[in-house]
């Protein structure tokens, strides 16, 4: 388990995100999309990740992916950002419900830091489903995340966050690197 206050203490490992750019714009897994917002500042994709067969309810998982490109993980995550955290869980919520029958009852909705990928997302998944499901050290459940930064502006910058990663993730190698992994 690694714990750190701010992101300037961390290497920021980033990877292509190229493959997410091509989602936001339509180019890829068009047939995934359940919804899209266009709003620059306050829009998302909401998507059915490639782990979800779409039919059976109890599996569901869905990734709601921010427009905005200068928005990386929660440390990024500010006061003004509240009220795109609420559209996301608010229209989330509603798609799913609308399209699968699935009831906010009993939809997890949260955030991983560190995320498999530093473009904001926000996870949705049934409270059935295990695969991919809330880790304690690495989920953080969004009505918390928005209830926090309402409390305080920069709660996530200065917050310290423990959270495990494992030994292939590309910023396990970064952290080694610069000598922040204990073996």
């Amino acid at each position: 388990m690694l714990s750190f206050p701010g992101p300037n203490l961390l290497p920021i490992y980033r990877d292509d995100h190229q493959w997410v750019y091509n989602i936001l714009e339509g180019k890829k897994e068009v047939e995934r999309v359940l919804y899209r917002d266009e709003d620059e500042a306050e829009g998302f994709v909401l998507v059915a990740d490639l782990k979800w067969d779409t039919t059976t309810p109890e599996n569901l998982y869905c990734l709601a992916i921010v427009n905005r490109r200068d928005l990386m993980s929660v440390r990024d995550l500010r006061r003004d950002h509240v009220s795109m955290l609420q559209r996301i869980r608010d229209e989330g919520l509603k798609v799913i419900k609308t399209k699968f029958g699935v009831p906010a009852s009993l939809v997890r909705i949260f955030l991983h830091y560190q995320p498999a990928y530093y473009h904001l997302h926000v996870h949705f998944s049934h409270l059935r489903y295990h695969a991919g499901s809330p880790v304690i050290g690495k989920s953080l459940n969004l009505n918390d995340v928005i209830q926090n930064i309402e409390f305080v502006d920069e709660y996530y910058e200065q917050a310290t966050l423990q959270y495990y990663i494992k030994d292939g993730h590309g910023l396990c190698s970064e952290l080694d690197k610069h000598g922040y992994i204990i073996r």
